[in-house]
This record gives structure tokens, sequence and C-alpha cells, in this order.
């Protein structure tokens, strides 16, 4: 019939697509896809099914599926439309026209049973290894630092703010359970120092609300190689001790001076490691010059890791849409391991997906 499309115009499309350089299909040939096969049957196993068990698809087409929402911005909701509308997408998934596409609430279900089991953990680390058995060790010192992660705004009362602050549930909470599911506990608000203008000197305090990307990334393949979550208001470097990363071959450690505390000098001393950490300014005081100078040439390579959240914020989208900090880390994990799949496929000689 005139119009309708034949197996062998959906193959024409499928090679112009080719032709044209889809990233996607570059990224499906070099993503071991079933090296995530058992840690996710581990952690559907480990779920305990009270929200209606598990989906009836293929573990390893669902985990695509959170690679697509983490690479693209997408809510459940647009995931289940884009992927019935994009032909690259269900070829990425490997799905035909007649095939059955995972609605939004299986697709939500699915991320709530990997987020009960903290199967992010385990799903990022077999990718970490094998980056290495790939070749890609952690090599030429360390880089931390973190950046905020944005959530819904609250609009929360005086009173109940301070509950939250001293960690109770608000009374008025508690009697409607409805309005406690849409109300996140876990994140905060904190200022975040900005310009005024673009190139303008003055600086203003900006107020975020959401949670903290905590991520350490090898100096010479700009790899994701330790990561941790925490709510927006949490000082950057308390976190440091879990983000120092033994496995690199060298041992300098870069962070700006959110990091400089005699603490982190130790932990840093004790794990064998170098420091490079920013100097502070003395309260009161300019920063003598050998200081400065040492600050601006160790910023050169502290700069590498803005590369990271720019490409996670920008290029994907990152932000948080769900409630509480066990979502909110399979959500900021995910972004993190899609992160080093797309480094990863631009080492191996590939085009990244934009």
């Amino acid at each position: 019939m005139a119009g309708q499309a034949g197996f062998w115009d959906i193959d024409e499309r499928y090679q112009q697509l080719s032709e044209a350089g889809d990233p996607l299909e570059k990224l499906d040939a070099v993503i071991p896809w079933e090296l995530f096969r058992k840690p996710l049957a581990k952690a559907l196993k480990r779920s305990d099914g009270a929200k209606g068990g598990r989906p009836p698809y293929d573990p390893v087409l669902m985990f695509k599926i959170l690679v697509l929402q983490a690479l693209y911005d997408l809510s459940d909701d647009q995931a289940e439309y884009v992927i019935n509308d994009r032909l690259s997408f269900m070829r990425f998934l490997g799905l035909g026209l007649g095939d059955k596409v995972p609605d939004a609430k299986t697709i939500w279900l699915f991320r709530e049973h990997l987020s009960e089991a903290r199967a992010i953990d385990n799903l990022f680390a077999r990718f970490d290894t094998h980056l290495n058995k790939a070749g890609y060790l952690a090599m030429g010192g360390q880089i931390v630092d973190a950046s905020i992660v944005q959530a819904p705004k609250q609009r929360n009362s005086d009173g109940e703010k301070a509950d939250i602050k001293a960690g109770r549930v608000p009374q008025e909470w508690q009697d409607k359970p409805a309005k406690l599911r849409q109300k996140d506990l876990d994140a905060r608000w904190t200022l975040k120092r900005g310009r005024k203008k673009e190139g303008s000197t003055v600086e203003i305090a900006i107020a975020e609300f959401g949670y903290k990307n905590h991520i350490n990334t090898d100096r010479r393949h700009g790899l994701i190689r330790k990561w941790t979550v925490s709510d927006a208001a949490a000082h950057d470097g308390h976190r440091l001790k879990e983000l120092l990363d033994k496995e690199n071959t060298a041992s300098t450690v870069w962070a700006d001076t959110a990091y400089r505390s005699k603490k982190n000098e130790r932990h840093i001393a004790r794990a064998g490691l170098f420091s490079k950490v920013h100097f502070k300014k003395p309260k009161g005081k300019s920063l003598a010059d050998k200081l400065a100078r040492a600050n601006a040439v160790r910023s050169k390579v502290r700069a590498k890791i803005e590369h990271v959240f720019a490409a996670q914020k920008h290029r994907m989208g990152l932000c948080v849409r769900t409630i509480g900090i066990e979502r909110a880390r399979t959500k900021i994990g995910m972004a993190n391991l899609a992160y080093n799949f797309k480094r990863y496929l631009w080492l191996e000689g590939r085009t990244a997906p934009a």
C-alpha cells in the first residue's frame, strides 16, 4: 500500500542514521552492556517487590533507558514518548517497530528497585573495572571537587523549616501522608557565590536547593573514579577522605580551598599522597605572593574537573526530579556513569553523543 512503511524502508532509514553518524549507535557498539546484567539481576532480586514486582522487560534494556534519560535529561514520561518517537532510540534499545515500549510507570518502578538495592554503586564499580582492564587506569594524580545538583524547590513555612533542620517531620505533614510524599526532607538550601554580570568582579550570593555531586577524576583520562552524594548544604571538605583514590598511579591530589584543613592534610599524607590543595587567604590579610602563584599553577590542573560538571549540567541537563537522597543518589550516580560512557567513547576514538 502506498505510504505504508515496509521492512526495507525502515532498513534504509537506519542506514541513513548510520551515515549521518548516529551517536547512540557508536555508544551501543563500544559499551559492554552484558557486563551489567548480573548486578542488575541481583538488585531486582533484592528489592521486595512491594510496589508491583519486577517489570516484565529485559533488565539490560531497562538500564539502557536510564542511560538515555541521563544523557538527554528525560523524565519518565518524556522517555516513554521519545523512545516511541525516535528510530535512533529504538535501535539503541534493540526494539523493533512492533515491540512494546516500557511505559513511564515501568521505568519509574525499575529505577525505584535499583534505588532500594543501592545498585548504582555496583554498576559504577563494574564499569570502572572494565576501564582498568581496557587500559584506562587512574593516572596522573586526582582532582576532587563538588557541584550542586538542583532539585524541585520546597515552599515551607519557618516552622516547617525548623523541624526539618532539627531532623523532625512537621506534625502537619504526618497528618497528611499525600503531602508528605511530595516533600523532600533530605535536600537543603545553600548559598553559592556568583558574579553579578559575566566578567564582573562583583560577587553575589545565589540561593540553590538540592544536592551535591562530589567527584574524583583522574588527571590523565578525565574519568570519574570516585563519587558520593550529599545535601547541597554539606561542606565539600568533609567528603575528601571517602573520595581519595588509592588506586591512582600518581600521588598528587588537587582541590580548591574548601578542602584545605589540617584534618584533610593528615588524610592525604596518611594515604601516601601529596597535597596540592589550594592555599587559603588568611583572614584579614592578603595571600603571600608565593602562595598566590602556587594557587594559579594549581588552578590550571584543577580546572579540568569543571569540564565534567559543565558537560553534566549543560549538555546532559543534570537535575533531580525525585524525592529523597537515595533516589537522588541513583539519579546522580547514573549521570556519573553515563558521563564515563561518553568519555570512554571519546577515548576510544569515536565521537561522543552531544
